[in-house]
C-alpha cells in the first residue's frame, strides 16, 4: 500500500473486503472477548477487546499507512493517546520542552497530571532554534511540537527542530491534528511521534471522540502499547469504524476546508475590524514560506484578533449564525469558538494565555459565499 497516493490508502489501507461473505466494508467486531481454542489459543492473536479488537486494529493500520509510520495505536481521545504516550515514555525527572502556543488540554496533562508524578515541563518560542537549544535540559526526553498551532497558527520546522533535539537525545513528538497527514507528514520531516485527535479532522463529522499514536519505528510501540492496555482506554469498535468511515474521504474535505479557509483569510485580512488574521496560507504570515515548504495546503483553521477588543471578540464569537459556537474543530461543518474561555481556558493566567480579542475559526466545507456572507452579518450586529 505504500506505492499507492495519500487518496488511494485513506480508503484501502487496512479495509481488505469480508473474506466471508466479500462486503466492501469489513465488518465492525462489535466483541468485547473472543472464544479460546483450548487455554491460551487465540484466534489471529484476539483476546478480550482491551487488547485488541479487529476493527480497531483496521484503523490502526490504515493511520500508519497515512503517516508514513511503522504502526500505530487508536485510543479513545486525543488526551488519552497524550496520556499513554508521555507515561510510557518518560520517568520522573524528565523534562519536556513544549511550545507557548498550545492545546490548552495538553499544558493541563502536563502541568497537572504529570507535573506531581516529577515530570518537568517548559514551554518556549519553537520557532526560534536558539531558544529551543538554550532551554534543552541533560534530562529533556521530549520535544513536543504543535504546527500549526493551537489556536495562534504558529508554524514550526520540524525537519531543523528535529535535528536540534535529537542532537541533544531528545525524541520529537508532533501533534499533526490541525494540518492532518493530508498536508503534512512529520515523521518524513525527522519526528519520532505523531499524535491525534482522530475527533477533528480524521474522523471529521462531528459525531466520534478518538485518539492516535503514530511510530517511526519499533522503539516506543511497546511502552506505549503496554500502557493502553494496562489503563485501557481503547477506541471502542463502533468509534473506530466511524473514525474509518471518515478518513476515506479526508483528502476531498481537507482540500475544500484549505480553500474556505484561504479565502476567509483574505477577505479578513482586508477588513479594518480585524488587526490579525492568523492563517499560514496568507504572504504576511511569519511562518508562510516554512508552512509552504513543509505542508501540501494550509488547512482549515485560522484565528482573528478584533481591533475592538475582547468585548467585541466575545460578542462577535455569538452572533454568527452558520459558524456555530462551539468547541473542537475539523468537521464538515463550520465552527467559531473564543478561546480564552473555551479550549484554552486551562491557561488564563499563564505565559501561554491567549489574547483575550482573539476568535478561532474551523472552515467547514460549505458553501464559501455563505460563510463570507455570515461573517460579515456577524461584523455587522456587532458594530451597530
Amino acid at each position: 500500500m505504500s506505492d499507492h497516493s495519500f487518496a488511494t490508502r485513506a480508503i484501502h489501507a487496512g479495509q481488505a473486503p469480508d473474506p466471508l461473505t466479500g462486503a466492501i466494508i469489513p465488518p465492525i467486531y462489535q466483541a468485547s472477548t473472543h472464544v479460546q481454542d483450548g487455554i491460551g489459543g487465540f484466534r489471529e492473536g484476539y483476546e478480550y477487546n482491551r487488547a485488541g479488537n479487529p476493527t480497531r486494529n483496521s484503523l490502526q493500520t490504515q493511520l500508519a499507512a497515512l503517516e508514513g509510520g511503522a504502526s500505530a495505536l487508536s485510543f479513545a481521545s486525543g488526551l488519552a493517546a497524550e496520556d499513554a504516550l508521555l507515561r510510557g515514555i518518560l520517568k520522573p525527572g524528565d523534562h519536556v520542552l513544549l511550545g507557548n502556543d498550545v492545546y490548552g488540554g495538553t499544558y493541563r496533562l502536563l502541568t497537572k497530571v504529570l507535573a506531581p508524578w516529577g515530570v518537568e515541563t517548559t514551554t518556549v518560542e519553537l520557532g526560534d532554534a536558539d531558544a529551543i537549544r538554550q532551554a534543552l535540559r541533560p534530562e529533556t526526553k521530549i520535544v513536543w511540537l504543535e504546527t500549526p498551532s493551537n489556536p495562534l497558527l504558529k508554524i514550526v520546522d520540524i525537519a531543523a527542530t528535529a535535528e536540534i533535539a535529537h542532537a541533544a537525545g531528545a525524541i520529537v513528538v508532533v501533534d499533526n491534528t490541525f494540518a492532518s497527514p493530508a498536508l503534512q507528514r512529520p515523521l518524513a520531516l525527522g519526528a519520532d511521534l505523531v499524535v491525534h485527535s482522530t475527533t477533528k479532522y480524521l474522523g471529521g463529522h462531528s459525531d466520534v471522540l478518538g485518539g492516535a499514536v503514530v511510530f517511526a519505528d519499533d522503539r516506543f510501540y511497546d511502552q506505549v502499547k503496554f500502557q493502553q492496555f494496562a489503563v485501557g482506554a481503547v477506541s471502542a469498535p463502533m468509534d473506530a469504524w466511524l473514525t474509518t468511515r471518515g478518513i476515506k474521504t479526508l483528502a476531498v474535505r481537507v482540500r475544500q476546508h484549505s480553500e474556505n479557509a484561504q479565502a476567509i483569510a483574505e477577505w479578513a485580512a482586508a477588513r479594518p475590524e480585524f488587526e490579525t488574521v492568523f492563517y499560514p496560507g496568507l504572504a504576511s504570515h511569519p511562518g508562510h514560506e516554512i508552512a509552504a515548504r513543509q505542508m501540501s495546503g494550509f488547512g482549515g483553521m485560522l484565528s482573528l484578533a478584533l481591533a475592538a477588543g475582547p468585548d467585541a471578540a466575545r460578542a462577535f464569537a455569538e452572533s454568527t449564525e452558520l459558524f456555530q459556537l462551539a468547541e473542537s474543530l475539523g468537521g464538515v461543518e463550520s465552527l467559531i469558538g473564543y478561546p480564552p474561555d473555551m479550549t484554552h481556558a486551562s491557561v488564563r493566567g499563564t505565559a501561554l494565555a491567549v489574547p483575550e480579542n482573539v476568535v478561532r475559526l474551523s472552515v467547514g466545507i460549505e458553501d464559501v459565499t455563505d460563510l463570507i456572507a455570515d461573517l460579515e452579518q456577524g461584523l455587522a450586529r456587532i458594530i451597530s
